[in-house]
């Protein structure tokens, strides 16, 4: 730990640990980066899920998680506001959004994006979507295709967090492509009532 404060490397953490916080957690793991894992359940419940796939996954507490400089949301949607009480604030904070609103109708969302929405439970912290096109059988695999990277598509309305989640992407092996802000090219990824955005599921590979 004494060599991550001194080099000022950011800490990561994975809310919620389905078959998509899994999955991410498969990606920390490829490339040997440490990710704190959690969940609203005692970490017990899935420590032994988190150490199969390796020792760099850290099952935690959420109190402990949001502790992190980065964090993926990876729980259902509608489960956010749950998450973002365990902090009053979370100013310095980035948030990678990684739900999907399928089914959720326009009105419930009040006519906005549903990163917007979400975005908006997390006081004061920086809120990027991303890595939630792909599903977890794909996310989960190898970013290194054929010579060339599994694209992730990322969207946000600030632009230094978009390049900072683009950063770690690139780390951890993905070719990221920046869309925009939420409401601009961010539709693309994001699911309206029972429509999926048009580059949901489309699985990508880029060739530098």
């Amino acid at each position: 730990m004494t060599d991550k404060i001194e080099n000022k490397v950011a800490s990561y953490a994975i809310i919620g640990f389905g078959k998509i916080g899994q999955a991410l957690a498969k990606t920390f793991a490829r490339k040997g980066i440490e990710v704190s894992v959690a969940t609203t359940r005692d970490p017990k419940s899935f420590a032994v899920n988190a150490t199969a796939i390796g020792p760099t996954i850290i099952p935690t507490t959420l109190s402990e998680a949001v502790k992190a400089d980065i964090l993926f949301l990876a729980v259902p949607f509608g489960l956010h506001p749950d998450v973002a009480k365990a902090l009053p604030t979370w100013q310095g904070k980035t948030i990678v959004d990684v739900t999907n609103a399928y089914g959720v109708s326009s009105e419930e969302l009040g006519g906005q994006p549903s990163a917007s929405v979400v975005a908006q439970a997390f006081t004061d912290g920086r809120l990027v979507k991303g890595f939630n096109h792909l599903i977890a059988a794909i996310l989960e695999q190898d970013p290194a295709v054929h010579g060339g990277r599994r694209v992730v598509f990322l969207a946000s309305d600030d632009d230094a967090a978009a390049a900072e989640i683009a950063e770690l992407a690139e780390k951890l092996g993905f070719s990221p492509i920046k869309l925009g802000g939420l409401s601009e090219g961010g539709l693309l990824v994001q699911a309206r009532g029972n429509s999926w955005g048009q580059l949901i599921f489309k699985d990508l590979v880029k060739f530098d």
